[in-house]
């Protein structure tokens, strides 16, 4: 049977969603907060911090989140062994947590019915812990010589070489 969706949508609440994503095993670190601000992202990484062995490194690759970037950068400083690494604003990409998230949102988000907030935070909650049971790294399916051979194939048809760019 088809998927149904019906033609309303009634929001009944937001929440904010942090999660860092293992690459070299699959598995999520997670925190739902109410709200979206510096003291939540501090509270996030306070929680990563105490679940990854203290022997091992953290490489943080953040977008460019809401909060000012140098309150920001003080609570990642505040973690020796954290290393952040920031996208730039207004850019688009695409690592291995925005994939996951795009499994939550197909998988759980658009086809779940939350009736409040809470319902959706125990709906995310129970979707992470069941994928953390058997949780799965994403592999990429291709080689940097055919991705940088496809962008090199899009710059020519676009009219622009690179040139600006390796000249900076």
């Amino acid at each position: 049977m088809p998927e149904r969706r019906t033609h309303g949508y009634l929001r009944h609440g937001i929440i904010s969603l942090f999660a860092a994503f293992n690459i070299a095993d699959g598995t999520i670190i997670s925190a739902l907060h109410r709200r979206h601000r510096a003291i939540e992202f501090k509270k996030f990484l306070t929680r990563i911090d105490k679940a990854v062995p203290v022997t091992l490194d953290v490489h943080l690759v953040c977008d460019n989140y809401a909060n000012p970037q140098h309150r920001r950068d003080q609570d990642v400083a505040r973690h020796p062994r954290f290393h952040a690494h920031f996208t730039p604003t207004g850019s688009s990409w695409m690592n291995q947590v925005e994939r996951w998230f795009g499994l939550l949102t197909d998988k759980l988000i658009r086809r779940g019915v939350h009736t409040s907030v809470k319902a959706l935070e125990d709906d995310i909650t129970v979707w992470i812990d069941t994928w953390n049971e058997n949780p799965r790294p994403f592999t990429w399916t291709k080689v940097a010589d055919e991705i940088l051979n496809s962008l090199a194939g899009y710059l020519t048809k676009v009219g622009t070489t690179g040139q600006k760019a390796e000249q900076n």
